[in-house]
């Protein structure tokens, strides 16, 4: 069988083949660069005096919240924060 350079059904014979692309920018697998830019963002956050609250919510409850938040040109946490506040001054 003949190698034809555009040929990529058979693998096995373009495996020594340097591909062109984009070189890789860093080192760390995907996985491993989101584990690191985690624990950055969760440093950020301890700086800022953050802290972190999850809850469980329904799904009607999350679209309204996605909607109100998009209207109101903030985000959802923002927007959540905003009426945790209100609850707790009242």
């Amino acid at each position: 069988m003949a190698k034809e350079a555009t040929d990529r059904t058979t693998i096995d014979l373009f495996a020594n083949e340097k591909r062109r692309g984009r070189p890789r920018s860093n080192p760390l697998s995907r996985s491993q660069q989101l584990k690191v830019n985690k624990r950055n963002q969760i440093q950020r956050d301890k700086a800022n005096g953050l802290k972190r609250i999850e809850l469980k919510v329904s799904q009607d409850l999350y679209d309204a919240l996605n909607e109100q938040a998009l209207a109101s040109n903030i985000s959802r946490s923002q927007l959540i924060e905003l009426i945790l506040q209100q609850q707790v001054e009242c």
